[in-house]
């Protein structure tokens, strides 16, 4: 059998621009909005800020802007969005798309909430048709103001799922800003950064696009990681990968589903990126189970790599 291609992603163009902007919310449709937020609420700490039309409901952490929608239907990823905290990032981010022949609308103000502020925002549709959100500065007091035992202080990255992981570099490093912290040789999986954190938004070809990987909470400290792993079990939660700790990113991690099967990690010890100290070239990395797990190389029924299988 031939080894899988050596691919090398490239940093282009806007690559870089961002350096202050973190995921803000996601939006799934699930079977059942009631149990799914029942969930929510009982093992993460997200309570009800408002109903949305149609039976949907719209979690957070109690003040500050939203986290999570829940709309009825089948399984799915509906929508995704990141607070833009770069000067003049939203105008430079709308700027660039447009001239990279992208379609950018303003935000519709029904997805930022009226308390946090007089947020400004633009939506797209990433290559794959998902709605993308990108807004201005909100309030987010209703993070890290909690028993961090009970309940993650943020959520802090998403992964997408794609079966052109190529054009979705593309898109989101030569376009919007990011940049590329690690990479799998086979040019499978990729880790983007658009503020400090080692990546915000990560890449993953599962043969499909247009859904969530997984989406992470971010934990305070290896504390508050082993006190959540004993919470798990106490609220009769099922692990579905680890405890272990990523290669990329060199994050604790542990893995569990939600009612409808979105995959949820908690995260700690998230490594951290000074761009402004240093200049950093995208590390490649062996892809093999070690590496996205550097704690025996365990894998998740879900997660293959394309050598050491």
């Amino acid at each position: 059998m031939d080894k899988p291609k050596r691919i090398v992603l490239a940093e282009r163009d806007a690559a870089g621009t961002l350096t202050r902007t973190a995921v803000s919310h996601i939006g799934f449709s699930v079977p059942d909005v009631a149990a799914t937020a029942q969930f929510y609420g009982r093992v993460l700490g997200l309570v009800v800020h408002n109903e949305l039309a149609d039976g949907g409901l719209r979690l957070g952490w109690g003040t500050g802007h939203h986290v999570l929608d829940l709309v009825a239907g089948e399984k799915g990823l509906r929508h995704y969005g990141f607070e833009v905290r770069d000067l003049d990032g939203v105008e430079g981010i709308a700027k660039r798309l447009t001239a990279a022949g992208h379609n950018v609308r303003e935000l519709e103000t029904v997805h930022i909430d009226a308390a946090v502020g007089e947020a400004q925002g633009i939506a797209v549709t990433d290559p794959h048709g998902t709605e993308v959100h990108f807004h201005t500065t909100v309030r987010r007091q209703g993070e890290t103001a909690a028993d961090t035992g009970r309940r993650p202080i943020k959520y802090q990255h998403i992964t997408l799922g794609t079966d052109d992981l190529e054009a979705m570099v593309r898109f989101y490093v030569d376009v919007v800003g990011f940049r590329i912290s690690d990479q799998l040789d086979d040019g499978r999986f990729a880790w983007l950064r658009s503020d400090r954190d080692h990546h915000t938004l990560a890449v993953v070809n599962v043969g499909r696009g247009g859904d969530i990987d997984h989406y992470s909470f971010d934990l305070s400290e290896w504390e508050d990681f082993k006190a959540w792993c004993d919470r798990l079990t106490n609220e009769n939660v099922d692990v579905t990968w680890g405890p272990g700790r990523h290669g990329p990113g060199n994050n604790l991690f542990v893995f569990f589903d939600d009612p409808a099967g979105n995959h949820i990690e908690l995260s700690a010890e998230m490594e951290k990126f000074h761009d402004d100290r240093v200049t950093y070239v995208p590390r490649r990395w062996k892809p093999i189970p070690n590496t996205v797990n550097l704690w025996g190389g365990q894998l998740a029924s879900w997660r293959h790599t394309s050598e050491g299988k």
